[in-house]
């Protein structure tokens, strides 16, 4: 390890207690001055960090600490994949399905802090500040490329699942892959599949949960202004949240999927009992064709069961639901 990463284990062990730099550094075996190098470096990846003259340095016990030895301690042991966590990265989707391709076992997990390229469904910009955690987890699923929704709907339930466990408060979804608290967006999620040529099969599935953790000090941003929340309010000072909130929804997830979950569609019904358009009339966006429906049902593979303005049943797989009037 570094000295970085041995000064972060030693405070974080420590929550709570100033620990001098000289202490440190005779513990690490260093000098001060590598010690003070370390927790600038600390600092910088947003880590809280007290120092005081005389006192030393110390992590608060109710610190909000994102690195791997932490989300390891909330994960199931069972599910204690390949895990990397990082502070930034372009895209946790982006880079996993890199590694996808370079053969990655199923379960192998990014998380990251930051991301400066994040995305949403239909190629918008997924807004992916500190005060968030974003994550991708690796699937190697044996259902056929039809069944990939079933993918989203899952990690939908067992995102709504582990906010609750932290929070407190009631989660509801928008199909397919938008979670809500209160009327607000609070967590979105993308699945990027890759599928065989032969057979009809996935070769693999990335699926990339963001959830907005605490609201941005300088407040949401114009275009999210008055449409997105936070799971936890700006004072709350629950301890690790993004570690465990990451790991919640990873336990829940694998929970469902090593069941079979996939396959009997176990979860469904709670995905159901938490949709905020069954019964609305919804817009239907695909593209450029936007058309008006009603919504009466979301059937056994998760998809939503709607009657057009003329009467018309259809189910639909794909495309957007939005519940604003049309002007």
């Amino acid at each position: 390890m570094t000295v970085k990463e041995k000064t972060a284990e030693l405070l974080t062990d420590h929550r709570g207690d100033y620990i001098s730099g000289n202490d440190i550094a005779k513990e690490l075996g260093v000098s001060r001055n590598a010690v003070w190098k370390a927790v600038k470096l600390l600092e910088a990846d947003g880590y809280a960090i007290s120092a005081v003259t005389n006192r030393g340095y110390c992590i608060p016990r109710n610190a909000d600490i994102l690195d791997k030895r932490t989300v390891y301690s909330y994960i199931s042991d069972k599910y204690r994949h390949d895990i990397d966590v990082r502070q930034k990265i372009t895209s946790t989707n982006t880079v996993l399905k890199e590694l996808a391709d370079l053969g990655a076992k199923e379960g192998t997990v990014i998380i990251s802090a930051e991301q400066s390229a994040g995305k949403g469904r239909m190629n918008r910009r997924f807004i992916s500040e500190l005060e968030g955690v974003y994550f991708s987890f690796l699937l190697r699923p044996r259902i056929p490329a039809s069944k990939a929704l079933m993918i989203t709907t899952a990690a939908a339930v067992a995102a709504s699942r582990a906010i609750e466990e932290i929070s407190g408060r009631r989660t509801d979804i928008k199909w397919v892959n938008d979670l809500f608290i209160g009327g607000k967006k609070v967590c979105g999620i993308l699945t990027e599949a890759s599928c065989g040529l032969e057979g009809g099969g996935l070769d693999y599935a990335v699926c990339g949960i963001g959830v907005n953790v605490r609201p941005p000090h300088n407040g949401f941003a114009d275009e999210l202004s008055g449409i997105a929340d936070a799971v936890l309010l700006q004072d709350n000072d629950i301890p690790d949240a993004r570690a465990r909130i990451a790991a919640g929804i990873i336990n829940n997830f694998f929970d469902l999927y090593y069941s079979d979950g996939l396959e009997n569609g176990s979860y469904i019904d709670e995905y159901r009992s938490r949709s905020i358009v069954i019964g609305k009339n919804v817009r239907l966006i695909n593209g450029d064709n936007i058309r008006e429906a009603y919504v009466y049902g979301i059937d056994d593979e998760c998809r939503l069961k709607v009657r057009y303005p003329d009467g018309t049943p259809d189910t639909i797989s794909s495309g957007e639901v939005s519940l604003r009037m049309i002007g």
